[in-house]
């Protein structure tokens, strides 16, 4: 039997279509008048600074549980009382979307597009982070097919749910999908599924997308 044709990328969003906040730091800081260097937490690109990080790397808290202290903590830094997610990105990145966009994602994106692979993005929190307008305010995003948020369906990867609703939202089987996500439990979580993976390094973004181009035959230019 001949192995399933790939047909469809799907994509998790925050950290592999957008910038990390780790890595954003510097526009954080100058968005909330904050001197440069306040923000010392790293994340994977300092792991071992970051007991927090680590303790969500080892299941102790989840990811949402991480995010929710680190905007409790931001937002007591310009003596504010943020309750959520979404007021911590709205301030830290302003109305312009674009300047936290992976440069390699946009490539990537359009490469994939313009070759007919079918896209998707198969999300946690895309807006409960970031908030229901910012889909309209990144137009690239009107490329994706369909969007599987679990802001609304409220089954977080990797619940092998989340995966067969984008199979199914799709029409594919999910052997012929490619999924690409920056956190190792969602990787384990597409491959225990049966998806073609391709775990993303934030630290070589570059890299991972030419990975998962490579599974249609295709190059990043």
């Amino acid at each position: 039997m001949s192995p399933v044709k790939p047909q469809a990328l799907v994509l998790d969003f925050g950290g592999v279509v957008t910038r990390t906040l780790f890595e954003t730091h510097a526009l954080t800081e100058q968005a909330l008048g904050l001197k440069p260097g306040t923000l010392g937490w790293r994340g994977p690109f300092d792991p071992v600074s970051d007991a927090l990080w680590r303790s969500m790397q080892a299941d102790e808290i989840s990811e949402r549980d991480y995010w929710k202290t680190r905007t409790r903590e931001v937002g007591q830094l310009v003596g504010e009382d943020w309750q959520d997610m979404q007021t911590f990105v709205r301030r830290a990145r302003g109305a312009e979307p674009e300047k936290v966009m992976r440069p390699e994602a946009d490539q990537a994106i359009r490469t994939a597009h313009a070759a007919g692979i079918r896209l998707a993005i198969l999300s946690n929190e895309l807006d409960l982070f970031y908030g229901v307008d910012f889909r309209q305010r990144l137009p690239l995003l009107s490329l994706f097919e369909t969007i599987v948020d679990a802001t609304y369906t409220k089954i977080l990867k990797p619940d092998p749910r989340a995966y067969a609703m984008v199979g199914e939202a799709l029409r594919l089987p999910l052997a012929a999908c490619v999924f690409v996500d920056d956190q190792k439990r969602n990787v384990d979580g597409a491959i225990a599924a049966g998806m073609l993976n391709v775990h993303f390094d934030v630290a070589e973004p570059a890299r991972s997308y030419a990975e998962a181009l490579s599974h249609f035959g295709l190059t990043l230019s």
